[in-house]
């Protein structure tokens, strides 16, 4: 079965085959800022400056300015309540975003809805094989002292990958339900001509 969702730089996928690898995109040459920007923008929890800039390859300080200029432009957000200062995107703003790429991405409603099939099964698959209803209890089961390392971390992986594919279904449920809202401007001109 193709991969539907996407991942972090650490666990790079894409949604099909086709589609471009975002790591190939980090690896060309890019500036730093450039490889904080697009590290920012795909982040699905909040992180601290450092963690970005060591995911971007780039040092603290001017990862630091690149993201306080994003916080500024209104992209990411800056939460500063707890020990350290996080940065998180809009996440409303990235969803609708995802869902107009993947409306513009020349795949049909039919094929998108055959990839929310697919996500929707790969969860059923998890709840069956370990008896469990949600990522954290999946995380729970770590608690087992039968387990080995290689099946703890193949459970912590399961987990976070199930968490994804929970944001992915959304986003492209959305994107599914709002298909015609979401058709480019010319195509949504010459629909009403």
């Amino acid at each position: 079965m193709t991969s539907t969702y996407i991942k972090t730089k650490r666990e790079r996928c894409c949604m099909s085959e086709d589609e471009p690898n975002s790591e190939g995109l980090m690896e060309r040459q890019t500036t730093g800022e450039d490889r904080v920007r697009m590290t920012a923008r795909q982040l699905s929890e909040p992180q601290t400056a450092n963690w970005i800039a060591s995911e971007a390859g780039w040092s603290h300080e001017p990862t630091k300015r690149v993201l306080d200029r994003l916080v500024d432009d209104g992209i990411l957000h800056r939460d500063e309540s707890g020990t350290h200062t996080t940065y998180y995107p809009d996440y409303r703003r990235q969803a609708m975003q995802e869902a107009m790429r993947l409306r513009d991405s020349g795949h049909t409603v039919e094929e998108l809805t055959d990839r929310l099939a697919d996500m929707k099964t790969q969860i059923r698959d998890w709840e069956g094989e370990f008896g469990v209803e949600s990522p954290n209890q999946l995380r729970g089961t770590l608690a087992d002292e039968s387990l080995d390392g290689d099946e703890e971390d193949r459970r912590r992986e399961i987990a976070r990958e199930w968490e994804h594919l929970q944001r992915r279904i959304q986003i492209v449920g959305f994107a599914i339900r709002e298909w015609d809202f979401l058709a480019p401007t010319t195509e949504s001109a010459e629909a009403s001509s």
